[in-house]
């Protein structure tokens, strides 16, 4: 029985730590174009949640929110946001494991498919036309509150 809890005890630990990681995006044909941090602070520079910063805002070349851009277009093969796309973005963590594709693509069987990705591929429209609100509303946090 003690046998039994170390082990439920241990694997509780992995499950968390595992939930906790930072998750980096990385786009284009090698995966080596850095599009942000996918799970970040909306205060830091990094995170796609940042609408001041290369990553969030939806103006920027290399934001997964931007229509006209190759990495938020929903006619590009490297975004997310289009079905058909050769390559999607990659999600990894800080030591480089793969968390899967963030992909629209339902048949793509490396498509990250945690909460948040999920979330993602169902509510991308409108977030990008609200990105720090939906932050808000995905991360379960009020509007001007500090995130820690």
């Amino acid at each position: 029985m003690k046998r039994v809890i170390i082990i439920l005890v241990i694997g509780l630990f992995f499950s968390l730590h595992s939930y906790s990681q930072t998750l980096q995006v990385f786009g284009g044909q090698n995966h080596t174009v850095y599009l942000g941090c996918l799970n970040c602070s909306n205060l830091e520079t990094e995170s796609i949640w940042n609408v001041q910063g290369n990553y969030g805002n939806s103006q920027q070349a290399k934001s997964i929110w931007n229509d006209k851009g190759i990495y938020g277009s929903s006619r590009s093969n490297y975004s997310p946001w289009y079905k058909l796309a050769k390559y999607p973005p990659v999600l990894k963590d800080s030591n480089g494991e793969f968390y899967g594709y963030l992909s629209t693509n339902e048949v793509n069987g490396y498509r990250a498919d945690f909460s948040l990705a999920k979330k993602l591929y169902e509510s991308h429209k409108l977030i990008k036309l609200d990105v720090e609100n939906w932050y808000y509303k995905i991360f379960d946090k009020k509007l001007g509150a500090s995130s820690n």
